[in-house]
């Protein structure tokens, strides 16, 4: 961590270094005028103590001056360094529950440290195998992000340290801006909670015609009355057709954290549309199998009456031959 201040460091010593100077200029050349006046060989005789020391205050000053100006360059120096060397920012984006990697892009060196920070503070990245976190060094220095959230979505500066081919300490910093997508299908008239209102998070806009309007703004709210913000949450209440569409979050600066597509599912839920199917079955087949087991008893009944009509027709035949004889 201290290798990031390193320009900051230099500042502070030019700083101590003026300091110094005005502690021990002013008394060394003041002394150094009154033993020489005293030793006899003064190359200011006649001339008042008190113009010698303004001549070495103006001497002072200039030097002063020109120090100033270096702490100043030095300090310009690291403040550009710091900030337009990640100034163009590379755009990653990502699905909700899936994995996403910050690349580096920089060709293979003696890389020994890398900072990853996010909103101002500093992201815990794990650069060993067995870790329990979700972003992981990878590779040089690539950053692997495992499932990812939409609190994800935002800007990242990662900070990489590596030696030169002169064994000196070098530092090179990359900008993201991570999107999160992701995809929710809502059942009508359910209430649906959308987790979009990060800390970063400047307005919530809408598209389901073609055209983005508004529905919420940081210092502001909602613009509908069926819709709600709380807890970090946009929440649509009784979720009607007229919901769906795209819905994207963008921060103060235009850059888009999330996006969002809501669908419709329906009216029935999965185990509502079984049991009305299953339901569904015994009303049409109940009926046709009492049907077929009426048929079978009336098919049932006739043959055995023509049996016993047959049977009786023998019996009556074999009376009558029996009887002519």
């Amino acid at each position: 961590m201290a290798l990031d201040f390193v320009g900051g460091s230099a500042c502070v010593s030019v700083f101590l270094g003026l300091v110094v100077l005005d502690l021990f200029t002013f008394p060394v050349i003041k002394n150094h005028k009154l033993l020489h006046r005293k030793a006899g060989h003064d190359p200011y005789q006649g001339i008042p103590i008190q113009d010698t020391v303004k001549g070495a205050q103006d001497i002072y000053r200039h030097h002063r001056f020109r120090c100033l100006n270096l702490l100043l360059l030095i300090c310009f120096i690291n403040y550009t360094e710091s900030y337009t060397v990640g100034n163009i920012s590379i755009h990653v984006t990502g699905q909700q529950g899936e994995n996403a990697t910050l690349a580096c892009n920089i060709e293979d060196r003696d890389i020994f440290h890398v900072i990853l920070t996010s909103l101002g503070r500093n992201i815990p990245v794990c650069e060993m195998k067995n870790c329990s976190g979700r972003f992981f060094k990878k590779g040089s220095c690539d950053i692997f992000i495992k499932d990812l959230h939409l609190s994800d979505a935002g800007k990242y500066i990662l900070r990489v340290f590596y030696n030169n081919d002169q064994t000196e300490v070098e530092r090179q910093i990359r900008t993201y801006q991570l999107h999160i997508h992701d995809e929710i299908s809502v059942k009508t008239g359910e209430e649906l909670k959308l987790d979009v209102l990060l800390i970063n998070a400047d307005k919530v806009e809408k598209n389901s015609s073609g055209e983005w309007t508004e529905v919420w703004t940081r210092g502001h709210g909602v613009q509908n009355d069926r819709l709600d913000d709380s807890d970090g949450n946009l929440t649509i209440n009784k979720f009607k057709s007229t919901d769906t569409g795209t819905y994207r979050v963008l921060d103060s600066e235009g850059e888009i954290l999330i996006m969002v597509t809501v669908t419709e599912s329906g009216t029935q839920s999965v185990g509502e549309r079984k049991d009305g199917t299953e339901h569904m079955y015994w009303r049409v087949g109940l009926p046709v199998i009492l049907v077929l087991v009426l048929v079978g008893v009336i098919v049932f009944v006739v043959i055995k009456k023509r049996q016993r009509l047959n049977e009786g027709y023998s019996q009556g035949s074999q009376s009558q031959v029996l009887d002519s004889l």
